[in-house]
């Protein structure tokens, strides 16, 4: 090879070589878009006031039962995430719903044929319906039954409290009619009619069965749901609104989004006749707007003699699409955390009409270590940092506007404000939204970015209610009749807030943010 040719060959060899670095570099960046810098390894991200799993995995809660002056939690855990697979029941016990517990696992993974338990629910079963005795615990859960692998339910059974359950019998108490989907039961105490009736999430529908005594059900009717996926989570209660009006609630984890709608908690108004359910209405209400309120569960105020009145509330703060794209594994070794606990309420809407409500559980206010308050504050087209820093805090803040396009508040807010969480309202578009698109988070896609809900702008005014942890934010609007919880990974030097509007003027009458303190 000539000189000439040898020298044309070097600097083909390097423009290669420089083009294969920047595309390397170009790659790298493109995959990193939304991961932690350098600089974050040493940071802690479990939350400091959200429940969280002690280690490795969780995922759906069960409905939490109240006994001897405890709650007792279960929930699905799986010891060997990431590496191995199934899921078991374990559990945690609170006296006010903030403070938790660990008791460890309660129902075993792979301890008989059929399999790792699902989601189900557990009764205390007061009058001995069960012959197991006065008091006994009993869990209906979904099994995959033997080498079929078809979802039936299975029968577990605790004399001890609570703390450790024994499979009642290797064959399930309610089997698979034939069908793909039939998990999820859920079983509630018919005061009316003084019998069990357990809910199926069985593909669109709802089935709904009758029992005496817990291990033999009888088919009793059905609620179909449309465009809504595939249905998980069923839930039935009733609720009594201030002005006297009952009304039966059913809810289930649904899928809306082919529809412009969440993938959350969904619920229909209506009347329960002991057989099955008939809505009040075709569509559905919401019970959050955001990305990571799934799997959620009700149940009642164990201290409370009045039991229609309210109801507690809380959810997997996840989302299937990206449930492994977290932090906290990496550097916390765990993969799992709850929204926080809601009270929940049914509230006329002052057109005839009924939603429930949802607010943040009184008991954390015992958290308050410290509050800064702020009045009248005045922004017109900026945005106003407040004299405040956290990483995780409550804020209260009233706002009012005459005329403006976008309204609200910046969350977890960098020195530089190129990285935020916006809280806010769209005048022009009238809808409330939370957009963690500005931050480290898990939607790797940027699909999942703004989350939206109806807001009537002819108002002129807001109330917003917003909890800030490490990893999470949850925005109630509006006496919880809006809420959107979305999961979030600031950077932990990341804790400003400021104020903001665009297109007019508006009034915070009076901004306060409480500091919590660490929980754990």
């Amino acid at each position: 090879m000539n000189q000439a040719k040898r020298k044309k060959g070097i600097v083909m060899l390097m423009v290669l070589i420089v083009l294969m670095i920047g595309a390397v570099a170009w790659w790298m960046k493109s995959q990193d878009k939304n991961k932690r810098p350098e600089a974050q390894q040493d940071v802690s991200y479990r939350s400091s006031y959200h429940f969280t799993s002690p280690d490795k995995w969780k995922n759906d809660p069960q409905k939490p039962v109240y006994y001897k002056g405890k709650y007792h939690y279960y929930y699905l855990y799986n010891k060997d995430y990431p590496d191995g697979n199934g899921t078991e029941w374990r559990h945690a016990v609170s006296e006010d719903l903030v403070h938790w517990e660990d008791q460890g696992v309660a129902i075993p993974k792979y301890t008989n044929e059929n399999g790792d338990p699902w989601s189900g629910s557990v009764v205390i079963d007061r009058e001995n319906t069960a012959d197991f005795g006065k008091d006994a615990f009993i869990a209906i859960v979904t099994q995959p039954t033997g080498e079929t692998g078809k979802q039936e339910q299975y029968m577990w059974v605790s004399t001890d409290e609570g703390k450790t359950f024994k499979n009642y019998s290797e064959e399930p108490v309610l089997n698979n009619p034939g069908v793909e989907d039939f998990r999820d039961p859920k079983v509630v105490w018919d005061d009316e009619r003084d019998k069990w009736v357990m809910l199926m999430a069985e593909g669109s529908k709802v089935g709904f069965y009758e029992s005496e005594n817990l291990k033999d059900w009888t088919f009793t009717g059905d609620f179909q749901a449309s465009d809504l996926g595939v249905l998980e989570c069923p839930d039935l209660f009733k609720m009594r609104a201030s002005d006297g009006t009952v009304k039966w609630v059913l809810g289930v984890s649904a899928n809306g989004e082919a529809i412009g709608e969440p993938n959350t908690y969904a619920y229909w108004k209506g009347e329960f006749n002991g057989s099955t359910f008939e809505a009040d209405q075709s569509d559905p209400h919401w019970l959050d707007y955001g990305y990571d309120w799934y799997g959620g569960v009700t149940f009642e105020d164990g201290k409370a003699e009045d039991k229609e009145q309210k109801r507690y509330a809380f959810a997997w703060m996840n989302k299937w699409s990206y449930a492994d794209n977290t932090p906290t594994m990496e550097h916390d070794g765990f993969n799992g955390t709850d929204s926080i606990m809601r009270e929940i309420r049914l509230e006329g809407d002052g057109e005839g009409g009924y939603y429930l409500s949802s607010q943040p559980i009184e008991a954390l206010n015992g958290l308050v270590e410290s509050t800064e308050t702020f009045e009248d504050v005045t922004v017109e087209d900026e945005m106003k940092k407040l004299d405040v820093e956290g990483e995780s805090y409550r804020i209260e803040a009233d706002m009012s506007w005459e005329d403006a396009d976008q309204v609200g508040i910046r969350l977890r807010e960098s020195e530089d404000r190129s990285r935020h969480i916006d809280a806010g309202i769209s005048l022009e578009g009238n809808y409330t939204y939370l957009n963690r698109g500005f931050t480290d988070q898990p939607e790797r896609e940027e699909t999942f970015v703004e989350s939206k809900a109806p807001f009537d702008s002819a108002a002129k005014q807001a109330h917003l209610s917003i909890l800030v942890d490490k990893t999470s934010v949850e925005v109630f609007i509006d006496g919880g009749r809006t809420v959107h919880t979305n999961l979030v990974f600031p950077r932990a030097e990341d804790q400003g807030v400021s104020l903001f509007s665009e297109g007019g003027r508006v009034t915070f009458e009076k901004v306060k943010v409480e500091k919590l303190r660490f929980n754990k």
